[in-house]
């Protein structure tokens, strides 16, 4: 496909790994850094995003919105805590949780915002997600 766009967005936000025998095994946090990437065979033919894949303003809108929900939060795997152990954290000490349905490993943040972006009609082809500056994981719409 010949035309592609990228943007990125990054936030905040503590996770650990269940079932990992290191130091990810603890509660850590990262500035996670998210960067995805549109692609189409050709460009649009009409209206303000004519000859556009689409508009930067709108791509870079959607993504950091998704990103926002995560920042700043404990991104908690489902499944991973007791449920007296969430209600005190939430309700207790009032953090922000994000419950996803994964084990919260770059690789499956990867997938889930870009699914995230296909959800809202985004030709997405790659996203990657940095945990540090010079490490990341990158999931590819087939």
């Amino acid at each position: 496909m010949p035309y592609g766009l990228k943007t990125e967005a990054s936030f905040d936000g503590a996770h650990f790994l269940t079932d990992y025998y290191g130091k990810c095994e603890n509660l850590h946090g990262h500035r996670w850094r998210v960067v995805a990437y549109l692609r189409q065979p050709s460009l649009q033919d009409e209206g303000t995003m004519r000859d556009m894949v689409i508009d930067f303003g709108v791509f870079k809108r959607v993504l950091r919105s998704l990103v926002a929900e995560l920042d700043h939060s404990f991104l908690v795997e489902e499944g991973s805590l007791k449920p007296g152990t969430i209600r005190a954290l939430e309700e207790d000490e009032g953090f922000s949780l994000s419950v996803l349905p994964f084990r919260t490993t770059a690789e499956n943040l990867a997938r889930y915002f870009a699914d995230r972006l296909l959800e809202e009609g985004m030709p997405v082809s790659q996203v990657d997600v940095y945990e540090t500056p010079l490490n990341c994981a990158s999931y590819f719409v087939e």
